[in-house]
């Protein structure tokens, strides 16, 4: 029984890991400002494609082993662009219910995420996170799988949230 409560602790302290407030205070760092978005019409899914094949572009380039997606946990990355979108920020606001969801329903040992706004190309966000250490380690983490969902607010700023997981 005993170790069941410290296993269940130690599963927690893992998934809550990216709300630390290290974390929290890069954020700003990815609501990328510039009101200037270029005038072409931006297609979400179409930036996806872009943003997972970045990825693991760049975990190519660094000898990690590419990420397999994941449509299954799509739905979670979704979801919280929504809400992002409703808060008018970005956030990890209840990354605890996310990442249990998700490992729930595939069975991963850890769960973390990155979050961005307002970069109009997945070359940028990426970008972005690379220059944040806390979140190149995510990118550049021993993951085997991930999804990710870009939505448009109603003025066209892209919200970006990519879920990494380990199965």
């Amino acid at each position: 029984m005993k170790s069941n409560y410290i296993f269940l602790l130690l599963i927690i302290f893992v998934l809550a890991s990216c709300s630390s407030p290290s974390i929290e205070n890069e954020e700003a760092l990815f609501e990328n400002e510039n009101t200037a978005l270029e005038s072409t019409t931006l297609n979400a899914s179409t930036v996806e494609k872009e943003v997972f094949e970045a990825i693991n572009s760049h975990r190519e380039e660094m000898g990690l082993v590419k990420l397999v997606y994941s449509n299954e946990t799509y739905k979670y990355a979704e979801e919280h662009n929504s809400y992002m979108i409703a808060e008018g920020k970005i956030s990890h606001d209840n990354f605890n219910s996310r990442a249990n969801a998700v490992a729930n329903e595939t069975g991963a040992s850890v769960v973390k995420e990155n979050v961005a706004k307002n970069y109009p190309k997945a070359e940028q966000a990426l970008k972005g996170w690379l220059n944040s250490k806390s979140h190149k380690d995510t990118i550049e983490g021993d993951f085997t799988h991930t999804t990710i969902s870009v939505k448009a607010d109603d003025k066209g700023k892209l919200y970006y949230t990519q879920l990494f997981f380990k199965i």
